[in-house]
């Protein structure tokens, strides 16, 4: 089936503030199911929230507080496409296809390589806080 290129679907809004105000509910909505049904998503939030907040109080610059906060929100953001894809492929069939399979497990590698990218960050940006703290407390290091 060919569709015109000015096709509209008839599921989208006309746009304006009522579709503004649909979108937030559809986000609020996805939200929602993300933390009821998604247990991988509820065992991040459990890292990113107490993360944000020591990335806002830790003693760096403003520039590394912001690096901190994103890579954890980016975590989330790609658990939450990583979910969307299963939940597509799921609907598609639950039977197992060479397919299927592929989708979720290139899923499962962009987080794992979100969280690695989030380690790695926190690694970086605490290292020397973190050394400098324990020469501070007499630990000798070599």
């Amino acid at each position: 089936m060919k569709l015109d290129e000015n096709y509209l679907s008839q599921y989208k809004s006309d746009g304006g503030a009522k579709r503004v105000t649909a979108a937030f509910g559809y986000s609020i909505k996805g939200l929602r199911s993300a933390w009821r049904n998604e247990h991988a998503f509820r065992q991040e939030m459990l890292i990113v929230c107490p993360g944000i907040v020591i990335a806002i109080c830790a003693p760096v610059s403003t520039i590394e507080k912001f690096a901190l906060t994103s890579v954890l929100l980016l975590v989330l953001i790609v658990e939450l496409l990583n979910s969307a894809v299963e939940a597509v492929v799921d609907r598609v069939s639950l039977d197992y296809h060479i397919l299927s399979g592929r989708a979720k497990d290139l899923g499962s590698a962009a987080v794992f390589i979100t969280i690695l990218l989030a380690a790695l960050t926190w690694a970086i940006l605490f290292a020397p806080l973190l050394l400098s703290k324990l020469l501070l407390c007499g630990y000798n290091l070599v």
